[in-house]
């Protein structure tokens, strides 16, 4: 049983969606892991993933990025057509920041140094404008005073921390989260949390892969429940609270 709630707030300000996903299919080999994906993203929205592993959320986000590429279907972000052969891909991740499960911070780099690299290399900025950027973002994130510091100096939820604002330091548009909390104890969950809710408060386009259940119902414009790689319900987190399938009644109840 499909049950796909309108996503009319995407479209209600005739305006196109920042992120569109339309009948996009991917396969392992044999293993069919997306099989006909679609939902919106509007500007300034929130939607969080959520399902079982092996459910297909982390791949679809990965695809929005072009990180892997699909077999079948479309996928616009910001206007790039991300399933496009031809796709410019640096121009879409200049659009598009990302942050995984794992912090992917140089560990021979300070915080600073890790933060300004893509913008110098990237978008050619000079060393002051670029550590004063470096500045700015680690006070958006609470670790202002970590500038110098190397990643082995910070805590799990510092170095999440750090890697969303080495993401925010490239100005994206749109910005994905992986599990970012995962890896992760509740207290250090809580700071990284706080952090994607500040984000959210001042308008910015996310899309999360989360199993924080809590978390998805304060934040989430919008909820894509997935289930053996199909959007099988999607609607407001109300539907966290009144689940239309049996399915989502079982993942909510259980925590999974």
């Amino acid at each position: 049983m499909l049950a796909h709630a309108t996503l009319d707030a995407t479209t209600a300000g005739g305006t196109a969606p920042v992120v569109a996903l339309r009948d996009v299919h991917k396969s392992f080999g044999t293993l069919k892991v997306l099989d006909g994906v679609d939902f919106e993203v509007a500007r300034g929205e929130v939607t969080a993933l959520i399902g079982r592993s092996g459910s297909g959320k982390s791949t679809a986000l990965r695809c929005i990025d072009r990180f892997e590429k699909i077999d079948r279907g479309e996928i616009t972000v910001c206007g790039h057509r991300v399933d496009d052969p031809a796709l410019d891909v640096r121009a879409l991740r200049l659009d598009v920041g990302i942050v995984f499960q794992s912090y992917n911070l140089f560990p021979h780099l300070t915080i600073e140094e890790n933060i300004t690299l893509a913008p110098r290399s990237v978008k050619k900025l000079g060393k002051s404008e670029a550590n004063a950027l470096a500045e700015r973002v680690l006070a958006q994130v609470g670790l202002a005073e970590k500038l110098h510091a190397y990643p082995e100096q910070l805590s799990g939820g510092q170095q999440q921390r750090a890697a969303i604002a080495r993401s925010l330091a490239m100005q994206p548009k749109v910005m994905l989260f992986d599990e970012v909390t995962s890896a992760l104890d509740p207290e250090l969950t809580g700071e990284v949390l706080k952090v994607i809710e500040a984000l959210a408060a001042d308008g910015m386009t996310m899309v999360m892969v989360t199993h924080e259940m809590g978390f998805a119902r304060g934040i989430a414009d919008q909820v894509v429940f997935m289930h053996k790689g199909k959007v099988h319900e999607a609607g407001s987190a109300d539907i966290l609270s009144s689940p239309a399938t049996p399915e989502l009644a079982q993942f909510v109840g259980t925590g999974l």
